[in-house]
């Protein structure tokens, strides 16, 4: 079984993608916008170029979004929707991950080695979005 997260922005969808995109590398595997769909006659003129569903593969999993619309019935509240937990064992690269996700964010707990022995962060980045990263790595 794979769990894939599936994040929900007012709008920002594109823009966040992009960022995780520049962070996480690859290529996105679907993009799929709202006037593109068989539903593009609900969706007022203003959104009609927002993202429906998008996703990017991440190592196994896959990272999916969507620009909750209110008049297509979704009600958002940012930054308490979702957590998403990063486990790396290359100390180096949770760390680079960490530093490149928080840029611009708010920064809960910097990346330090815990008392269960392994780095970890905790941090909300600039879109809202809360994230863990942790490092099983000793050193």
């Amino acid at each position: 079984m794979i769990i894939n997260p599936y994040l929900n922005f007012e709008g920002t969808t594109e823009e966040a993608f992009n960022f995780y995109k520049s962070v996480f590398g690859g290529e996105f595997s679907a993009l799929v916008r709202f006037k593109d769909t068989g539903e593009a006659g609900r969706v007022p003129a203003e959104h009609l170029n927002k993202i429906m569903h998008i996703a990017l593969p991440v190592g196994n999993n896959i990272l999916m979004a969507t620009d909750a619309i209110p008049e297509m019935g979704h009600h958002l509240n940012l930054g308490n929707n979702i957590q998403l937990s990063i486990n790396e064992n290359n100390k180096d690269e949770a760390y680079r991950i960490f530093k490149a996700l928080s840029d611009g964010g708010k920064v809960i707990v910097e990346f330090k080695k815990e008392f269960w022995g392994e780095y970890f962060a905790l941090f909300t980045d600039k879109f809202g979005i809360q994230w863990m990263v942790n490092c099983a790595a000793k050193e």
